[in-house]
């Protein structure tokens, strides 16, 4: 019996299979099959899209319910996590992709209202510490949406105010700030991306991600001008931030009005769960997300993961759908080695629909390989 060893999971979702809880769960039941004596911690982390809310839940943070409008205006509910005077809240789980109703994209109205909504009801509890996780967006509305929602006016040339999405800023020619909701000005907000994109331009909100909700290129031409007319009225120099651009340019709007501040998604989710805790002590970490590609290069999940590991001198193992990388490219992002549900399962429908039952595999498999010694 193998004992008095400890592996800490800390992987991301399997896009399009399962949640980061369903992976690590299915792990640590191969694991436990063939370690039934190895300590298995658990902690699913994001880097700021869909599933971010879910990560701090899992970590023991407080739940908090609450209805609010999605990208098109149908109101569902959405959870955020709050801890002491903290919340986390997950731009995808209210006005994202995910909440288009019957998955029809509305790329020139979709709009970020709703999570504005979610903003004042934390304010409203007394929060004052906000980190939004702002990725998997169904709109382009620099986050004019979410900013109306919060007291800002955007007015038009005959001083009424435009509706939302982002086709219609093409139309405002002034801003009142004077009705924003009064906890404002003692909140830090934090965006929590893996968006370093500008506003605007080739390689901006629109050019980049709009394609993904759905603008054809006409559409796309006009909601570019809509938005360079929504920074010059906000603040231009802002437009050029990285990460301005970050979900249809929320990134923008909460930087210019709200004073946001961005860092990577991962980097904030694994300092707010305190996980240096989690691994001190640990023998081996195991970290993955769906696809093990070059965008996981760029500071997705695994690589925030990963660095933090090896800063405390303990291994790394990749657990994924499918990988695309060299073994030196994971060699020089300082993985040991990958396991893939793909070396089980070669056919890619097959593996994402029985991602669990591959998932023990693999967690039996690496505790015969890594743990069971």
């Amino acid at each position: 019996m193998t004992s008095g060893r400890r592996v800490v999971l800390a992987l991301d979702k399997f896009k399009g299979s399962l949640a980061a809880p369903e992976v690590v769960g299915a792990l640590a039941v191969g694991i436990g099959r063939v370690a039934p004596g190895v300590e298995v911690v658990r902690v699913p982390v994001a880097d700021g899209g869909d599933g971010t809310v879910d990560a701090f839940l899992a970590a023991g943070w407080g739940r908090v319910p609450v209805r609010a409008e999605g990208p098109t205006g149908v109101v569902g509910d959405s959870v955020y996590a709050v801890r002491g005077g903290t919340a986390v809240i997950e731009l995808a789980s209210v006005v994202g992709l995910v909440r288009l109703p019957g998955g029809r994209p509305d790329p020139l109205h979709a709009s970020t209202f709703g999570l504005g909504r979610v903003i004042a009801h934390a304010l409203d509890r007394g929060v004052r510490d906000i980190v939004l996780g702002v990725g998997g967006s169904a709109s382009s509305d620099g986050g004019a949406g979410l900013l109306q929602t919060l007291g800002l006016r955007i007015l038009d040339a005959f001083g009424d105010e435009v509706v939302p999405g982002g086709a219609a800023l093409a139309r405002a020619v002034r801003v009142e700030r004077s009705g924003l909701h009064p906890a404002l000005a003692d909140t830090s907000f934090t965006l929590a991306s893996d968006v370093d994109n500008p506003l605007l331009g080739p390689h901006g909100a629109v050019s980049v991600f709009a394609p993904q909700k759905g603008a054809d290129a006409d559409q796309r031409a006009t909601l570019e001008a809509a938005l360079t007319n929504w920074a010059k009225l906000i603040d231009p120099d802002c437009a050029d931030r990285p990460g301005a651009g970050a979900a249809g340019g929320t990134g923008f709007g909460a930087m210019a009005v709200l004073g946001a501040v961005e860092r990577p998604g991962i980097d904030v989710v694994l300092d707010l769960i305190d996980f240096e805790t989690h691994i001190r002590g640990a023998d081996l970490v195991v970290t993955g997300e769906g696809s093990l590609d070059e965008q996981t290069l760029h500071g997705k999940a695994p690589m925030g993961v990963c660095a933090a590991a090896r800063a405390a001198g303990i291994p790394v193992i990749a657990v994924a759908g499918r990988c695309l990388l060299t073994e030196s490219d994971l060699r020089a992002a300082g993985f040991e080695s990958a396991l893939t549900l793909t070396d089980l399962e070669p056919d890619p429908a097959r593996s994402i629909a029985q991602a669990a039952p591959l998932l023990e595999r693999v967690g039996a498999d690496l505790a015969t390989r890594y743990l069971n010694h």
